[in-house]
C-alpha cells in the first residue's frame, strides 16, 4: 500500500508542476501579445504627434530632439533651419490630416517600426510628408522624414 500511495503522490506533484508550467507559458504569451499591442498603439500616437508637431505647429525643435542617430546626421542644424523656413512659408494645412499608418515588427513581438504618410492640404496646394519611426532601445525615435510639395501643372 505504501508504494501505491507514493506513486499517487508523485503523479499529483507532477500534475501540479505541469499546471504551473502551463500557467507560466500562458502568462508569457499574454504578456507578449499585450506588449505588441501597446507598442503598436504607442507607435501610432508618436507618428501622429510628429506629423502634427511639424506640419501644424512647425516645431522643428521637437523633430530635432527625437531624431535617431542616422537621422541626426541627415538633418544637421543648417538643414533644420531650412526645414523650419519651408514649414513657415507653406503655412498650416487643413485639419484633420489624412494619415496612412503602417506599423510592423522586425521580429514577431519586438523591434517595432512605423511608417506614416500624411496627405496635407494647404491653401496653395497639396503636400506629402512621410516619416519612419522606430523604438530600438528606450524611446521612440524618428529615423527618416521626407516632405514633398505637390507642384501645380504648368
Amino acid at each position: 500500500m505504501k508504494i501505491s500511495k507514493g506513486r499517487c503522490r508523485s503523479n499529483g506533484e507532477g500534475l501540479v508542476v505541469v499546471i504551473i508550467l502551463l500557467a507560466l507559458i500562458g502568462v508569457g504569451v499574454w504578456w507578449l501579445h499585450s506588449h505588441k499591442k501597446a507598442m503598436d498603439h504607442d507607435a501610432r500616437v508618436f507618428g501622429r504627434e510628429v506629423i502634427n508637431q511639424l506640419a501644424v505647429n512647425h516645431d522643428v525643435d521637437f523633430f530635432a530632439n527625437n531624431l535617431g542617430p542616422q537621422a541626426r546626421l541627415n538633418y544637421p542644424p543648417s538643414q533644420l533651419g531650412l526645414l523650419r523656413n519651408q514649414f513657415n512659408q507653406i503655412g498650416v494645412p487643413q485639419t484633420p490630416i489624412k494619415i496612412d499608418e503602417d506599423v510592423q515588427f522586425t521580429s514577431h513581438f519586438f523591434e517595432p517600426k512605423g511608417y506614416f504618410t500624411a496627405h496635407l492640404l494647404y491653401p496653395t496646394g497639396g503636400a506629402t510628408m512621410q516619416i519612419a519611426v522606430s523604438h530600438p532601445v528606450s524611446k521612440w525615435q524618428i529615423d527618416d522624414m521626407t516632405f514633398l510639395v505637390d507642384r501645380a501643372p504648368h
